[in-house]
């Protein structure tokens, strides 16, 4: 008698790279900045001019694009430092992944933006600690997150403008962020009224809907909005925030109808293109 062997269980969560892998195809960003480089992982993902931040990064990954890692904290590096000029532009795609603590997290969020456009994309990891020992700020778990959750809360509450999405990924799952305004002095102007009500001694009151993941988007099904090509036609000239913060809204809540409309668009382009003759050139007398 033989033994049926038993099935392989595959997950169908994404992991946080995988996220990242299909960020990097279906964005297309033309600049990449990464707040916690650690073995250089997540780097390795960038195709495009990338800038790495990490104040003890031991990389031992192949890196595939043109980078400059700099040995700092993050404070201290965008106090010295614009990132735009050596990427020569905004940032297009940022993965935040530094240290674990909520205002840590958040200036490093407020510091990016200041170097963004409307459709830069952001990535918080470690959003979605599993229990509350995990969300401790005092270390404590061998998997750890820290309290970063709660700029979550924050962007929500005081900047309703933003667009955020918490994605249920492994293991503990990411916030992507966009529609950022680089103009903004909100969460600047507010920073110490944010401190004082978010900032908890342990153990940490993590909401129920963070620990259960609930209103979390399936990585795929994010990845297959039609909107990640309205932001990477956030660079093109005369593509205001006002009009992108409507693209944004119409590509995640009528997805079907938006793609029919593109496809319009396109349309209408390719046949005003076909249809430009050049003039003949008069013959000489």
């Amino acid at each position: 008698m033989t033994r049926r062997r038993a099935a392989k269980t595959v997950p169908t969560t994404l992991t946080r790279h995988e996220l990242l892998v299909g960020l990097h195809q279906r964005l297309r960003p033309r600049t990449y900045l990464e707040i916690g480089v650690a073995t250089g992982a997540s780097l390795a993902l960038s195709r495009v001019p990338s800038i790495g931040i990490d104040p003890a990064y031991q990389v031992v990954e192949e890196l595939h694009a043109k980078v400059r890692l700099a040995r700092a904290k993050s404070d201290d590096y965008f106090a010295a430092e614009d990132p735009k000029q050596w990427l020569g532009g905004p940032i297009d795609l940022a993965f935040i992944d530094g240290m674990h603590l909520f205002e840590f997290a958040l200036r490093d969020f407020m510091n990016v933006e200041k170097h963004s456009r409307w459709s830069t994309v952001v990535v918080f990891d470690d959003m979605l600690p599993r229990d509350v020992d995990e969300a401790a700020r005092g270390r404590h778990t061998k998997a750890w997150t820290g309290d970063v959750f709660w700029v979550a809360e924050v962007l929500r509450a005081y900047r309703p403008d933003l667009t955020v999405f918490p994605v249920d990924t492994r293991p503990t799952g990411v916030v992507v962020v966009t529609g950022l305004d680089p103009d903004s002095t909100v969460l600047e102007d507010a920073y110490d009224e944010i401190l004082a009500k978010y900032v908890h001694d342990d153990p940490q009151p993590v909401p129920d809907a963070v620990l259960r993941r609930k209103g979390a988007w399936d990585a795929r099904k994010l990845l297959n909005l039609p909107l990640w090509g309205c932001l990477h036609r956030g660079a093109w000239p005369l593509h205001t925030r006002a009009q992108g913060l409507r693209e944004i809204s119409e590509a995640i809540e009528r997805p079907a109808e938006y793609r029919r409309r593109r496809r319009a668009v396109s349309e209408r382009v390719r046949r005003l293109a076909g249809g430009v003759t050049q003039r003949p050139l008069s013959r000489a007398s």
